[in-house]
């Protein structure tokens, strides 16, 4: 018997049964961040009477919808299915569970969307939860502020804060969710010690933003970057709240707003466009909405971070795809390649440099069928969510083979903090050592 109903701190939640599992769709994981609630840190979510019905994916939070046109568009954002309205009412999650009871304590996997900070959700047609329920791990997946509304620093917002900071919404929106799934996950039958963090792209700097942070304490056990995280690799920038609140004083300057009570009472559609607009006339600006070093979210930069030891000492494991985003390449034997390859490598050995476990680094290299993208920034994503079915590229059985071994590695790496599994009798997949810089190759 499935687990559709449960208990959790807002009241009774109920979900629907899948052929491997249950899903819950749209849970709400802090209030709505309207009105006064604009530009501020999330507030705990209310209780409820009766049943909460879980039966449908949420608002996505407001975004340029030209931002997903073209290339993407066609791969991620062109389901009808799983098209949802944009609101500020966003902070929701969804949670795909095998579990029959509340008490089985299996490994639990949040992930975090990628999109530039800019555009994205946590119910893109590629993500899903039920390969992960087949292997016993429960998947989250969240929603969390974007752009303006979950990135705007600026001098007033800093004023009225209590602690003079401003911005970062987006990330205190994820730490949120991540504290909401430790305090209720053992309802849907997850262990809230053996939580892995996972993210790509934007989710994969969110995850190392979050390890990197005093505010997520002891809530995540291990944590995944892909195509974005780690060390010397260009990609993080370490922006002060000085320089975060300079953007935001472009910005409302731009935008014609002239008081704090005006930029709250925006109507959320022309903000949204203002941002865009502001964005494409800054083209030198590689991303301009991010998380800022505040000294509460951050206290120093990602590098510095893991210089001083002050990132999580937990497992992790990196990686990026072939043809990936090229910040800055660096001539190799093997042609081109991305500072994200080199920086998955470098924060590896930086883990062995403070005596740590030094992570586990894959490189994805299967250039997809259907086109000559290669394999681009994110192709990976069909395959470790075991979604190739609703790709609209003509893959192939060995395809689905190598969805099925990466499945198998992504899920062994939450429940033991080893991709080969718990006690494999051999490590085909070995750690990324200085004297042995091995790098897992995932190719047909």
């Amino acid at each position: 018997m499935a687990l559709l109903k449960t208990k959790i701190s807002q009241g009774e939640i109920q979900g629907v049964v899948k052929d491997c599992c249950t899903v819950f769709r749209g849970v709400p994981y802090a209030q709505p961040p309207v009105g006064n609630l604009r530009f501020q840190a999330p507030k705990p979510p209310l209780p409820w009477n009766g049943t909460y019905p879980a039966d449908h994916f949420p608002n996505i939070c407001w975004q340029d919808e030209s931002e997903t046109d073209g290339f993407y568009a066609k791969e991620f954002y062109s389901a009808e299915e799983f098209r949802t309205t944009p609101s500020e009412d966003c902070l929701y999650l969804n949670i795909w569970t095998p579990a029959q009871t509340s008490d089985e304590r299996l490994p639990v996997a949040l992930w975090i969307h990628g999109g530039a900070f800019t555009h994205g959700n946590g119910h893109e047609s590629e993500f899903d939860g039920e390969a992960y329920c087949r292997r016993g791990v429960i998947l989250v997946t969240i929603n969390y502020r974007l752009g303006v509304f979950g990135y705007l620093a600026h001098p007033w917002l800093s004023a009225e804060n209590p602690l003079h900071i401003s911005g970062n919404y987006g990330c205190l929106d994820q730490i949120a969710a991540l504290k909401w799934v430790h305090e209720n996950i053992s309802a849907f039958g997850g262990d809230p010690d053996n939580i892995t963090l996972f993210g790509q792209s934007a989710g994969a700097m969110s995850t190392q933003t979050l390890v990197s942070s005093p505010l997520t304490s002891d809530w995540i056990s291990k944590a995944i970057f892909q195509s974005a995280g780690g060390y010397h690799t260009g990609f993080n920038q370490d922006i002060t709240l000085a320089q975060a609140e300079k953007t935001g004083e472009n910005f409302v300057s731009f935008a014609g707003i002239s008081s704090l009570e005006e930029l709250r009472r925006q109507d959320a559609r022309e903000l949204c466009r203002l941002a865009s607009a502001y964005m494409k006339s800054h083209p030198e600006q590689l991303l301009t909405f991010v998380p800022n070093i505040d000294g509460h979210l951050l206290t120093d930069g990602y590098d510095s971070c893991i210089e001083q030891g002050s990132v999580k000492d937990i497992p992790y494991m990196l990686g990026s795809t072939l043809n990936d985003i090229a910040v800055d390449t660096t001539p190799s034997a093997e042609g081109p390649r991305s500072r994200l390859y080199y920086g998955c490598i470098a924060w590896s050995h930086m883990l062995e440099e403070l005596g740590r476990l030094p992570a586990y680094v894959y490189d994805f290299q299967r250039q997809l069928p259907g086109d000559d993208a290669g394999a681009f920034h994110s192709s990976e994503l069909w395959y470790m969510f075991g979604t190739l079915s609703r790709c609209w590229r003509p893959m192939t059985n060995a395809d689905y083979r190598l969805s099925e071994r990466m499945l198998d590695c992504w899920t062994n790496f939450m429940k033991y903090g080893n991709p080969n599994g718990h006690e494999a009798p051999v490590e085909v997949w070995r750690p990324c050592r200085r004297d042995d810089p091995y790098v897992q190759t995932f190719n047909l």
